[in-house]
């Protein structure tokens, strides 16, 4: 007699996903947070170490940047083994995952302490904040592998749908470092040092929590090479798509900065409010990364493909709130920046183009989650090069040469994301990306 087939499991609800989405948006805000605190402690003690901690510390944002693409590439393949019902294959997904992290991270802890030097010195020229940046990263280096341990184990918590762990492991240890960097940089005299160790403190501290959750949850965590070959292949997609990002927005701003100091201080506001309500709308994706990839993973195609429509819609919902206040602050947010009426004048030249670009972008974002949890990556990644090869740079470099000012700059950047909804919609109308089962 055949066995009765099990119901296919409902599509997640809005609060489903903001069970997921809320916590994840506060782990995304704790980092940039207890950035912005170690940069008011150390901007007390003067120009020279806050100059050296801005330069070393892109260095040390770039190795955080290759966490996160790691926690991307691993939550889709976890979330797939969960939804599948093999908890403990989603979680050994975190095992090899971790591995992974902690070589990669024990190289870089390794490399920094003989390319510092000449490293900090390339970006900021020879001198006293090469040799002061060098120093801090020498030893901030040394919180590496808890960094990337800590998004590895993000990744493999939100594949099998536990976002809370995540919230307290990375929430706890910055808090403590946000006590700690005042006490050692002032009273305990280790000056810049003293935001370094802080940084090791609380990165080590997490890390060493999320390898603790992987051990309480009593799986085999014997390497396995093929399986870190695998996520690697995953994870290199994804940082290629993440260069073209990078390549666009460093593009934006030289092509920016050749407009004069008003322009790029102007642009500079616009993009870091862009990158703010990404940040928000990036919860939703992560959200979406965990739900598609158990959905795929459980067999059940028809109900990705409505998640995928549902958290796309939430995604406009979310920008078109975030439009209306942008448009409202219009006259008011960038004087909160800038006191210079010739900043305030050509920020008002890029407002219009922030505000139409935040629906957008929240469709966009959410899409980009879906693919993600999909493990669709490779679409991905050729899709962003195609967009920022073959729209974006063209247009903001037409711009310079034709004089187009700030305008011509963001709608060019208005294109590239234009150009990415398109073709995130067409894909998502093909259905290519709904491939079920638990391995893609």
């Amino acid at each position: 007699m055949s066995q009765p087939v099990a119901p296919s499991p409902p599509v997640a609800s809005p609060r489903r996903i903001a069970t997921l989405a809320l916590p994840a948006l506060v782990v995304l805000a704790a980092e940039p947070l207890y950035v912005l605190v170690d940069t008011a402690v150390v901007g007390h003690l003067g120009r020279l170490p806050l100059a050296a901690l801005a330069v070393a510390g892109t260095v040390m944002t770039l190795i955080a940047w290759l966490g996160t693409v790691l926690a991307y590439g691993i939550t889709g393949r976890a979330a797939r083994r969960f939804g599948a019902g093999d908890r403990a294959a989603a979680v050994a997904e975190g095992v090899q995952a971790s591995w992974l992290a902690l070589g990669v991270g024990v190289l870089v802890a390794l490399g920094m302490q003989l390319g510092a030097g000449p490293l900090v010195e390339a970006l900021a020229g020879p001198g006293q904040v090469a040799e002061a940046g060098a120093r801090w990263l020498r030893v901030a280096a040394l919180g590496a592998p808890g960094l990337l341990l800590a998004a590895a184990g993000n990744g493999w918590l939100r594949g099998v749908q536990d976002t809370r762990r995540p919230l307290w492991f990375v929430l706890g240890p910055n808090l403590l470092s946000a006590l700690l960097c005042p006490l050692l940089v002032y009273p305990v005299g280790w000056g810049l040092t003293g935001s370094a160790v802080a940084n090791v403190i609380a990165q080590t501290i997490s890390g060493g929590l999320f390898a603790a959750a992987l051990v309480s949850e009593r799986v085999a965590l014997r390497p396995r090479p093929r399986v870190i070959r695998q996520q690697l292949v995953l994870s290199r997609d994804l940082l290629v798509r993440g260069v073209a990002f990078q390549a666009s927005f460093l593009s934006a701003t030289a092509v920016a900065a050749r407009f004069g100091a008003a322009a790029v201080g102007a642009h500079q506001i616009a993009v870091q409010l862009w990158f703010f309500t990404a940040l928000v709308l990036d919860a939703i994706a992560i959200a979406a990364q965990s739900l598609v990839g158990a959905a795929l993973g459980a067999g059940d195609a028809a109900g990705a493909r409505a998640l995928a429509r549902r958290v796309a819609l939430l995604g406009a919902g979310c920008g078109l709130a975030f439009a209306a206040l942008i448009a409202v602050g219009a006259g008011i947010v960038p004087g909160l920046f800038s006191s210079d009426a010739q900043v305030r004048e050509q920020a008002e030249v890029a407002w219009p183009w922030l505000v139409a670009l935040q629906p957008i972008g929240g469709v966009v974002f959410a899409l980009d989650g879906v693919l993600i949890g999909a493990g669709d990556v490779r679409y991905l990644r050729n899709l962003t090069i195609v967009a920022a090869f073959g729209g974006f740079l063209p247009a903001i470099w037409l711009t310079y040469a034709f004089d187009l000012g700030l305008g011509g700059i963001w709608a060019g950047l208005t294109l590239f994301v234009l150009l990415r909804l398109a073709a995130l919609l067409l894909r998502l109308r093909s259905g290519g990306w709904a491939v079920v089962g638990a391995v893609r």
